[in-house]
């Protein structure tokens, strides 16, 4: 790629020179209009490819120079335009917590501002800021993504994190989505839940994919704070649940996680919720009910009454009230903070184990 590169204008007139060649002259041999021959000549057009065999014959060079010699100087120009888009974009890429990206491996490491652009371009596969600008915040692809984020206070931040999700979804392999499948495979959900093995997670997004749903965990990234989101892609036939580990807390995690199934079950696949975002009073109610589906299905008001008239002070009888009900003993220990009945402490619960990434 060199640094610059000459319209292959140039060579004609050179090689007209040399021939001691008028350009009327040329323009005649070729049956070419001269405007068209000038305006090869100072730059102004390119060299067609029915021009360059008509050169060939005139010249006695090949077709192929003429062609090769064009693609060259039409890529130095599209490149030269390039490196003003990335010019333009430098502002706007110095939003996003780059730095912990790439420290996931989601962009490659660099401190040049024109790489981390481009590699954010990648990342997003766009050509400039102002599509990232239409996907996220002017809802232009409502297929894809429907809910805008310029409202909210760190819109690059969510906007990287969502598009993680999106990456690592096209990489699982998943059913035809069905509801029924869903609804039957939740009791073997919650009793992972309840047991926590080393691989709950592989053995909870394993199930979801028999059912058609794909379920990846994303490490949070500052100023994206989300626990979790659902949402439908590949051309809306396949939901998408997309977690965290905000918090590092098992109750959170997991809550979250039925949150989310709730609103595939419950809700149509325009609608996607996100924490930071103000809702008008109807999407408040479908967030309402996808929490009532949670609590169902981590730990029902019935089971909730049970605990609250249980003596839970000591770990024994919280895990015993866990095993019972076939939840995670986290989960008791967070409706009780929920509730207010049970003070939040600054260490961790001796259930916790740590999040995905341990």
């Amino acid at each position: 790629m060199p640094q610059t590169v000459s319209h292959p204008g140039e060579d004609l007139r050179e090689k007209l020179e040399e021939l001691q060649m008028s350009p009327k002259e040329f323009a005649v041999r070729c049956h070419k209009p001269l405007k068209t021959i000038s305006e090869v000549l100072n730059g102004k057009s390119a060299i067609t490819s029915d021009m360059a065999v008509q050169f060939e014959d005139v010249l006695q060079i090949p077709a192929r120079y003429w062609l090769k010699r064009q693609y060259l100087y039409d890529e130095a120009v599209a490149r030269n335009k390039r490196n003003t888009v990335i010019t333009d974009a430098l502002e706007w890429a110095a939003s996003f917590p780059y730095s912990e990206m790439a420290k996931q491996g989601w962009v490659p490491a660099t401190k040049r501002k024109e790489e981390k652009v481009e590699a954010l371009f990648a990342f997003f596969g766009i050509s400039d800021w102002i599509a990232w600008q239409m996907i996220y915040l002017q809802s232009e692809l409502k297929a894809a993504f429907r809910v805008s984020l310029a409202h909210t206070k760190t819109p690059h931040a969510l906007s990287a994190w969502l598009r993680r999700g999106e990456i690592q979804a096209k990489h699982l392999q998943a059913q035809p989505f069905s509801a029924s499948r869903l609804r039957e495979i939740l009791p073997q959900l919650k009793q992972i839940m309840a047991k926590h093995p080393a691989d709950f997670f592989e053995q909870a997004q394993t199930l979801c994919l028999s059912a058609g749903v794909k379920v990846v965990f994303t490490p949070c990234l500052p100023k994206a704070p989300i626990n979790g989101v659902a949402r439908w892609v590949d051309n809306n036939m396949t939901p998408l649940i997309q977690l965290s580990s905000r918090y590092k807390r098992n109750d959170i995690f997991w809550f979250s996680f039925f949150h989310e199934i709730g609103h595939i079950l419950l809700h149509g696949k325009k609608d996607v919720f996100l924490e930071s975002v103000d809702y008008q009073p109807a999407e408040k109610e479908k967030e309402a009910e996808a929490n009532a589906f949670a609590v169902k299905w981590t730990l029902s008001a019935q089971e909730e009454a049970i605990v609250m008239a249980s003596d839970y002070t000591d770990e024994v009888t919280i895990v015993a009230l866990a095993q019972q009900f076939g939840t995670h003993p986290a989960i008791i220990i967070g409706r009780l903070q929920h509730l207010r009945v049970i003070k939040h402490t600054d260490g961790q619960p001796f259930f916790v184990r740590g999040d995905l990434g341990d």
